[in-house]
């Protein structure tokens, strides 16, 4: 069975992120290029993934609201995503990222942590597409030495014994 996957994403006037969410993805295949007439960008993504304990295949096709860069958009693969930074051909703000504005398309959905009004775009420094390349955070694991913190918070009693009648603050 083919499965498709969820795609988060963002904008500023300049380029288009994308994340498509298939961790342990295996020989990812992504196609960007733009529709014959040159008025729409097309992304084309299958690759498989260990889905627990069988391959999964997953398939997506979008066509874009406008065409993009092929040339200077930019691809990370990680072990947990894939993502996708496409430059897009005229600096402009798109009202949605495919062509289709159907409501059938549950899988696409806004990524908030990179998203940016174009009323804001200028005053933000940040950028999504630095250091894209995440492989050395992939070993990093939980954060070690949180075990104990929150070992005394039932009720927050421990944190409020000592507290008592605040003897010493007259």
């Amino acid at each position: 069975m083919v499965l498709i996957p969820t795609v988060k994403w963002a904008q500023r006037s300049n380029v288009v992120f994308l994340t498509i969410d298939v961790q342990d993805s295996k020989d990812p295949q992504i196609e960007l290029s733009n529709t014959e007439d040159g008025s729409n960008g097309q992304l084309s993504f299958k690759a498989t993934a260990t889905g627990g304990v069988e391959e999964q295949l997953y398939e997506l096709e979008l066509t874009l609201f406008k065409p993009v860069d092929k040339e200077k958009s930019k691809i990370s693969v990680t072990p947990r995503s894939i993502f996708l930074a496409l430059e897009k051909s005229e600096a402009e703000t798109w009202p949605r990222l495919t062509k289709d504005s159907s409501k059938h398309l549950t899988h696409i959905k806004v990524d908030w942590d990179k998203w940016v009004d174009s009323d804001d775009e200028g005053e933000d420094s940040f950028d999504p597409s630095a250091g894209m390349d995440m492989s050395s955070l992939a070993g990093m694991g939980g954060m070690g030495g949180m075990g104990g913190m929150m070992g005394g918070m039932g009720g927050m009693g421990g944190m409020m014994g000592g507290m008592g009648g605040m003897g010493g603050m007259g």
